[in-house]
């Protein structure tokens, strides 16, 4: 009792009020500028450095790192916000079927229009379109990749900060914590719409998800400038990235009944994560081969494109299966009527098909990928290796966070559950 009366005392001041969300607020602001020098910095090793990871001894080195953070350019800030022109247009002009999201807390199921197919294909082929006609450079966006960065960086704070303001602006009635860094960090408000207009729904996939391809292209074409040829590797990694988003737009409705779109409110974290962290981490292995060409022998490649194949096969047809159990729970799943636990809260917890193998093995089938990618570059330097690392941390990080955020909002039936499925991600060891 005396150190549960401690440890509580240690998390109020003095007027007895709880200083939790002070702290955090002061752990997210950290965050705030620690993530965008963190992707700078893997820059920075990429473009100077050829991937090798540089740890500065010296203020004089520290300095000279620093000289090294891009400035935005004219060119680069054209072309982003052209290119959220672009696919702000597209996602309010094209058509699209209609889609109900799942219910949310306060019991309202909102409307999406689900057109990023078609948007996908059209950009791709007005891209590709302006490369050949000579309009835009191949290798533009190798040319101004850091420049792009900055300014990237730049508008998604402004942008964080309208997140921020939103429900004030526009009388929505949701509040933060009152913590103002915590509340630019994670946000405000769980689904800022602008009329009809989703502003998460839009940003967890036109800008980032799209550029993450074209950043891969120009990197390659960077790679034949320079080497004559594209390497095999390279190949390889635009490949499975171009597979990966254009798989994604052909389920864009699966996005509905993600954590994201359900439970996460919507601001800096979550809109920087989305266009800036995405292409410019998830290109890393194509940077890395830019300058670092080497031809993988017939045995690897066969292995790594079937490492790919086989996590694609498991993260998708799991999430599928999830998504339409949530639609349709008597949807058969491997020719059976799907089991599950009804909780007391009236919802079902799915424990057949992959759901029955593992909690998350989604998760599995992500992280397949993940290191398919990252094997392309060999094994001479550790930086092409980062999404695989951080994405296991966040991953794991992710399913323990979730497990208690169920048992906590379902408790014995939680308890029941993980006796039917004890396996978190992957069946037997762990």
């Amino acid at each position: 009792m005396q150190g549960k009366e401690h440890t509580s005392a240690r998390t109020r001041d003095e007027q007895g009020r709880s200083t939790r969300p002070v702290r955090l607020g002061m752990a997210w602001g950290g965050a705030l500028l620690a993530l965008p020098a963190l992707v700078y910095y893997l820059w920075i090793c990429m473009r100077y450095y050829g991937g090798a990871l540089v740890l500065p001894t010296s203020g004089e080195a520290l300095l000279d790192l620093l000289r090294k953070v891009p400035a935005p350019t004219g060119r680069a800030t054209l072309l982003y916000l052209g290119w959220l022109a672009l696919q702000g247009g597209l996602a309010v002009v094209l058509p699209g079927p209609m889609a109900r999201g799942t219910k949310l807390d306060d019991g309202t199921q909102l409307p999406y229009k689900l057109n990023g197919w078609t948007a996908w294909w059209i950009t791709l082929i007005l891209v590709l379109g302006l490369l050949w006609l000579g309009v835009l450079p191949t290798t533009i966006l190798y040319d101004e990749l850091g420049a792009l960065l900055t300014v990237v960086n730049l508008c998604t704070a402004a942008f964080a900060i309208y997140l921020y303001l939103f429900p004030t602006l526009h009388k929505t009635g949701e509040q933060g914590t009152g913590v103002v860094l915590h509340d630019v960090f994670v946000g405000t408000s769980l689904n800022p719409r602008l009329g009809g207009f989703d502003l998460k729904f839009f940003v967890e996939s036109r800008p980032g998800l799209m550029l993450w391809v074209l950043i891969n292209l120009s990197l390659l074409a960077k790679q034949t400038e320079l080497s004559g040829r594209p390497s095999v590797a390279m190949l390889l990694v635009c490949l499975f990235h171009f597979w990966y988003v254009t798989d994604y737009f052909l389920h864009e409705e699966a996005i509905l009944t993600t954590w994201d779109i359900r439970h996460e409110k919507f601001g800096f974290m979550l809109a920087w994560g989305c266009v800036a962290w995405v292409p410019f981490t998830f290109t890393l292995q194509a940077q890395y081969l830019v300058t670092h060409s080497h031809e993988l022998p017939l045995w690897a490649t066969v292995g790594i494109v079937l490492l790919n194949a086989g996590g694609y096969f498991i993260f998708r047809s799991a999430n599928l299966q999830k998504h339409h159990f949530r639609q349709t729970p008597e949807r058969q799943i491997w020719g059976k009527k799907p089991t599950s636990i009804k909780t007391q809260r009236g919802t079902l917890l799915l424990t057949a098909g992959f759901w029955g193998m593992a909690r998350h093995i989604n998760y599995t089938g992500d992280l397949m990928m993940g290191l398919a990618w990252c094997l392309t570059c060999g094994v001479s330097h550790i930086l092409p290796y980062f999404y695989f690392i951080y994405f296991a941390v966040l991953l794991i990080h992710r399913e323990r966070r979730d497990d208690q955020h169920c048992a906590a909002r379902y408790g014995s039936d939680w308890e029941a559950y993980r006796r039917r499925v004890p396996w978190r991600m992957v069946p037997g060891i762990y």
